[in-house]
């Protein structure tokens, strides 16, 4: 009986289970805000090499994840201007294949369909990462790449990376070059930004500041110890790296992670900010029309209780690779800020890394922060986001306040 004592002691709810553990603090959180004008503050925390000690600063580059989808709709608006892209075509006609969901075939698929996540296209097993010498026609022929439950155009969201492969493969193909230095030539630079897709056009002094990304106290991007990485595209294990042998324009528009892959310091979205909050002007730089900013800003599709996915109460409203937040009705926990201000921009959200860029239109501010060396699943703070991105956020609202 002395041996069952505990265990039935833990049966009756009286045994004293122990506290998981608190969750460790960032490794590094980042933050500035800024106005039409220019930068209001700055502040940065912590490292942006744990291994080397080296302390992280406002001009660092990370893997900012998805709000690399906010350049990619810049670089197509700006073909769009230039009559080479068109939000409502089937998309169908620029590829030279049928992109169809096999369940709804005789639904095309548009780009602002895929621009805000309204296209039925679905992740499956990260098939959004293709690597070198795959194609983007063989992942989006398999079922597994479409909802067969909702057709394309009729107003469901459900968010999802391999859009973005497909609308970096239109952007190839009506340029005959390469996404990455489309990138560059027609956003990054106009916009003065030392920021690259992946690694290849990165500055040294740049790519000697790159933020490392951890995750519970293991590396897992961006070590780079001062050099480019000998590859800077995904490639099979034991395959050579022959990027200009293998490219062909639109075949994989995946290779420079068109979802995720943009670097970029905080300070470098801040500008993004500035520029969408002056209606496409960067200091007296033309970067897109007010047309095209007004196209990007406005929600192409608001949940109402049953129209998408918002995963937990995250997504509420979407433009074009634009969210909106806070909307008030019920499943919607998307006020990361607690001030009720409604404000647009973009998470991120990939290898122990959170980041934010959110302009507030009626007051022409914004914020840009991102925080690195969470865990996979950190603790939710009091919305759906979590409490480390909000902590980032408020601090750098704060700094408006100054």
């Amino acid at each position: 009986m002395t041996r069952l004592l505990p265990l039935l002691l833990l049966l009756a709810g009286c045994a004293t289970v122990p506290p998981p553990p608190p969750p460790a603090p960032p490794v590094a959180e980042v933050g500035v805000a800024f106005d039409r004008a220019g930068e209001r503050g700055a502040y940065a925390i912590g490292l942006a090499d744990p291994a080397a000690g080296r302390v992280v600063t406002p001009d660092d580059p990370v893997r900012i994840a998805s709000i690399s989808k906010v350049l990619v709709a810049v670089a197509v608006m700006k073909l769009v201007e230039a009559g080479k892209l068109d939000l409502d075509a089937d998309v169908s006609e620029k590829l030279g294949w049928r992109l169809r969901n096999p369940a709804f075939p005789e639904r095309a698929i548009s780009l602002r369909m895929l621009l805000s996540h309204t296209s039925s296209v679905r992740d499956h097993d990260d098939q959004y990462a293709i690597p070198l010498g795959g194609s983007l026609r063989a992942v989006m022929a398999a079922p597994t790449s479409w909802d067969a439950a909702h057709a394309p155009g009729t107003g469901y969201f459900k968010y999802s990376n391999l859009n973005f492969p497909i609308v970096a493969s239109l952007i190839e193909i009506v340029t005959q070059e390469r996404f990455d230095g489309v990138m560059r030539r027609d956003v990054l630079v106009p916009l003065g930004l030392d920021a690259c897709f992946n690694w290849p056009w990165c500055s040294d002094a740049a790519v000697a500041r790159a933020v490392v990304l951890t995750q519970a106290g293991e590396v897992v991007r961006d070590d780079l110890k001062g050099k480019r990485p000998e590859c800077p595209v995904f490639a099979p294990e034991g395959s050579a790296c022959d990027i200009p042998g293998t490219w062909r324009p639109g075949v994989n528009g995946a290779l420079f992670s068109p979802q995720g892959g943009l670097r970029i310091s905080a300070r470098g979205l801040a500008r993004v900010g500035r520029m969408l909050l002056n209606g496409g002007t960067l200091d007296g730089v033309r970067v897109l029309s007010p047309q095209s900013v007004e196209a990007m800003l406005a929600p192409a599709w608001v949940y109402d209780g049953r129209n998408g996915d918002t995963d937990h109460g995250f997504y509420c409203s979407y433009g074009l690779a634009i969210q909106h937040w806070p909307v008030r009705r019920a499943g919607c926990a998307d006020d990361p800020a607690g001030d009720g201000v409604a404000r647009a921009g973009h998470a991120g959200d990939a290898y122990g890394l959170r980041s934010g860029l959110w302009i507030d239109r009626a007051s022409g501010t914004g914020g840009a922060y991102f925080v690195t060396g969470l865990d996979d699943d950190p603790p939710r703070g009091h919305s759906s986001y979590r409490a480390a991105e909000e902590a980032a956020l408020r601090r750098t609202l704060e700094l408006l306040r100054n």
